[in-house]
C-alpha cells in the first residue's frame, strides 16, 4: 500500500500558493514544498491537522491510498 498526500492538487484546486499556505500555518516555505512533492517519506502528525484547519478540510481529502 502507498499513502500519498494530496497537498499539491488541494493547493492547486484552491488557487492557494505554497507561500500563502507557509504564511497561513506560520511555518517555512520549505516544509511546504517538500509536503506537495513525490518523496515524502514521513510528516508529523501535528503539521498534517495544522494543514487540514488552515484549508478547512478533513484529513481524508489530503491523504489517500494510491492505487497502481
Amino acid at each position: 500500500m502507498k499513502i500519498k498526500i494530496r497537498l499539491r492538487e488541494i493547493l492547486e484546486e484552491r488557487n492557494v500558493s505554497q507561500r500563502e499556505l507557509a504564511r497561513m500555518m506560520g511555518i517555512r516555505h520549505p516544509t511546504i514544498n517538500h509536503l506537495c512533492s513525490d518523496s515524502v517519506d514521513r510528516v508529523y502528525i501535528r503539521t498534517l491537522e495544522q494543514i487540514c484547519e488552515a484549508l478547512n478540510i478533513k484529513i481524508h481529502e489530503l491523504i489517500v491510498e494510491e492505487t497502481e
